[in-house]
């Protein structure tokens, strides 16, 4: 009877926790009575899964029809101005597409005026249009980068450079391309893993930055000790890695993603000596949990990067059809898409960026730009972020509390209210938000300062303990202690 009972009330609560868990799963999936295509999520501190409300929705799709310059063909990349304007790198079809920031077709570029003859695009697959005007095309088919002017003349070409450690037999053959405010490009080139070329203002070669050491396991090690010689010949070379999409912001840092097999760092933000500078220790770009077979199968493979306001920026990963966004210091923010075919999912994402307030994500293989908008929720975390990235954590805390009304698992906003706490010198408060959001760098922080403010308001008693004990360790010194040894010395006396 008492094993029926059991097998009952286990059942009973399996089936409570599926409710729950599809209850969960309905209330992610929708936002605002709109059906999302894709889950939303994000990782606490364990690293676990924590479901969150949806941060950005789709926003409609753009394709070539749409614009007026017939279907696009394979294209590869593209590029927003400060203005909103979207360059479409065209790869199939040999032409970059420009539209405004409404997606109303302003030109189609298929080739231009080189010194009196007319010059043609081939498979161009980057493209970027830099703060001066300038629009830089990776025209790899021809291996050479192509520098327009504002009204599309000619302004130089980059092609064929030249270095000792480029080799004779070298093959420049670009395939992403960047420019900072000083006018030094930097191209991602195929077959290159020494790292990012980097051109100065003339396009001279320079050399290379951001070059990425691979880490050999151990196991690697010992086989390798103990394999032939045709063993070692046979096995994988250990070189860098590749990059695969660059973005320059206005301070001059190259944001730069990569191929990392290990899925556990896909983004970098280079100084000018090419180190890079997030401050996260622990920076995580793409999913955690992955499986080994099957559509989500394999570490993500980042394949882009948009910076937008604020320091905040996100990656696109291309084996899940994710977009993963991170503030300045590499704390991640939210995660939404997926793949698939309704309006919001991608079958071959190759591109991210952004025009205005929407994210554009350019999918090869549906030949289209899909359109983001932020929800409430989106839009809360990006302005207390960018509070926060301001200095002003004060009005920050409004927009924080606001997100933890929508998501109370939301472990950064309990930092930033720490924050607060802290500059205003409540810091049993913030001891308490930077627990909850697991910021042991700041704890430690706020607790040396209760420490020291405890200590600050019992001084008095704490000095007149000292006092005390000083007193009574004089009288103990002076004048109990031999009294005691001698009252003790008598009674061993007595009963001997």
């Amino acid at each position: 009877m008492k094993k029926k009972r059991l097998r009952l009330l286990r059942a009973v609560s399996a089936v409570f926790a599926v409710l729950i868990l599809a209850s969960e799963v309905c209330g992610i999936r929708a936002y605002a009575g709109q059906n999302v295509p894709y889950e939303t999520y994000t990782y606490d501190y364990y690293k676990d899964i924590k479901y969150t409300p949806a941060a950005y929705l789709p926003d409609g799709t753009v394709s070539g029809e749409t614009i007026g310059c017939g279907s696009f063909s394979g294209p590869q990349d593209l590029n927003t101005d400060e203005a909103g304007n979207v360059y479409i790198a065209d790869t199939g079809n040999n032409r970059i597409v420009v539209t405004d920031p409404s997606f109303r077709l302003v030109t189609v570029l298929e080739g231009f005026d080189n010194n009196g003859t007319w010059d043609t695009f081939s498979g161009p697959s980057g493209v970027y249009m830099s703060s001066n005007g300038n629009l830089y095309v990776a025209d790899s088919g021809k291996n050479r980068v192509v520098e327009l002017d504002s009204g599309w003349e000619l302004v130089r070409i980059v092609e064929d450079p030249k270095s000792d450690v480029l080799g004779d037999s070298y093959v420049f053959s670009p395939l992403k391309v960047a420019v900072d405010y000083a006018d030094r490009i930097y191209v991602i080139a195929k077959n290159q893993f020494e790292g990012i070329m980097t051109f100065d203002e003339e396009g001279s070669f320079l050399g290379f930055t951001g070059t990425i050491n691979v880490r050999i396991t151990p196991w690697q090690i010992f086989w390798r000790r103990f394999s032939t010689k045709e063993q070692r010949a046979r096995q994988q070379l250990y070189i860098p890695t590749e990059f695969t999409g660059i973005e320059v912001d206005g301070d001059g840092f190259v944001y730069a993603t990569n191929v990392d097999p290990e899925g556990k760092q896909s983004a970098r933000r280079l100084n000018p000596s090419g180190e890079d500078v997030i401050q996260k220790v622990n920076k995580l770009s793409g999913d955690l949990d992955w499986r080994a077979f099957g559509t989500y199968s394999g570490p993500s493979r980042i394949v882009d990067i948009a910076v937008r306001e604020k320091g905040i920026y996100s990656i696109l990963d291309s084996s899940r059809g994710r977009i993963f966004t991170y503030d300045h210091e590499g704390n991640l923010l939210y995660i939404f898409g997926g793949l698939g075919s309704q309006e919001g999912t991608f079958t071959t994402p190759v591109a991210i960026d952004t025009s205005g307030d929407r994210l554009l994500v350019l999918d090869s293989n549906r030949r289209l730009i899909d359109l983001f908008s932020a929800t409430k929720y989106g839009e809360l975390i990006n302005q207390a972020v960018g509070l926060r990235y301001d200095g002003d954590e004060t009005r920050a805390v409004e927009c924080w509390r606001e997100v933890l009304k929508l998501d109370s698992n939301f472990e950064l906003a309990y930092v930033g209210i720490g924050k607060s706490y802290l500059a205003a010198g409540r810091n049993r408060e913030a001891m308490s938000c930077f627990k909850i959001g697991h910021d042991k760098q700041y704890y430690s922080i706020a607790y040396k300062r209760y420490r020291n403010e405890i200590l600050k308001e019992n001084m008095d008693f704490i000095l007149a303990a000292l006092l005390a004990a000083a007193v009574l360790w004089v009288v103990w010194s002076k004048v109990l202690r031999d009294r005691v040894k001698e009252w003790i010395g008598n009674r061993m006396v007595k009963r001997g």
